[in-house]
C-alpha cells in the first residue's frame, strides 16, 4: 500500500469518527416538536360563553355605539323637538318649553341603556383579556422555538467550521504526500 492509499485510509476513518460525532451532537441538541398545547381560538371560547342576557347586553352595546344609532336618536330629538316647538298647536302633545315627556323618554332610554352598555364593556374588557393571554402564549411558543432554532444553528456553525478545519487538514496531508511521493515513469516533473 502506497503512502497515498494510507493516508486516504487514514483520513478515511478519521471522517467516520467526525461523522459519529457530529450525529451524537445533533442527538444531543432538544427538539421542540409540539411540546406545547394547540393554539387556542379565544373569540369562540368567548362567544361561546355567553348566556342569553349577555348576548342581548353585547348586541345592545355593539348597535348603541354606531354612528347609525346616534343619528337615530339625534333625528328622533330633532323630530320630537320640532314638533312640539313649530307644530300647529292644536296637535302638540309635549308643548315647549318643557319637554317633559321628551326628557322622561330621553332619560328613561339613559338609564336603561347605561347598564347595558356598562355589562357588554366588561364582557369586552373579558374578550381583551383573553386575546391577551392567548397572544402571550403564542409569543411564548415563538420563543422557544426560535431558541431552539438559534441552538440548532449554532451546532451547525461549529460543525461546519469543524469541517473546513478537516478538510484544510486533508488538503494539507494530501499535498505534502504528494510532494513526498517519488515521481513515477511518465510524469512530468512539477
Amino acid at each position: 500500500m502506497s503512502d497515498r492509499e494510507r493516508l486516504l485510509d487514514e483520513l478515511g476513518h478519521g471522517m467516520v469518527e467526525v461523522e459519529h460525532e457530529v450525529l451524537d451532537t445533533v442527538r444531543r441538541i432538544p427538539h421542540f416538536a409540539h411540546e406545547h398545547p394547540p393554539v387556542r381560538n379565544v373569540n369562540q371560547e368567548f362567544a361561546e360563553s355567553f348566556t342569553t342576557l349577555e348576548r342581548v347586553a353585547m348586541f345592545i352595546t355593539e348597535r348603541v355605539g354606531t354612528f347609525g344609532f346616534f343619528l337615530i336618536v339625534f333625528t328622533w330629538s330633532v323630530l320630537w323637538l320640532g314638533w312640539n316647538t313649530l307644530g300647529p298647536r292644536g296637535m302638540r302633545f309635549d308643548a315647549a318649553p318643557a319637554f317633559v315627556l321628551w326628557l322622561f323618554i330621553s332619560n328613561l332610554i339613559q338609564i336603561t341603556l347605561m347598564p347595558l352598555i356598562m355589562v357588554g364593556q366588561n364582557l369586552q374588557g373579558r374578550h381583551a383579556e383573553l386575546r391577551a393571554e392567548s397572544d402571550y402564549e403564542v409569543n411564548l411558543k415563538a420563543e422557544k422555538e426560535v431558541e431552539v432554532i438559534l441552538l440548532h444553528l449554532e451546532k451547525q456553525s461549529e460543525q461546519i467550521e469543524r469541517q473546513g478545519e478537516l478538510i484544510l487538514d486533508i488538503l494539507k496531508r494530501l499535498s505534502a504526500a504528494e510532494g513526498a511521493a517519488p515521481a513515477r515513469d511518465g510524469d512530468e516533473p512539477k
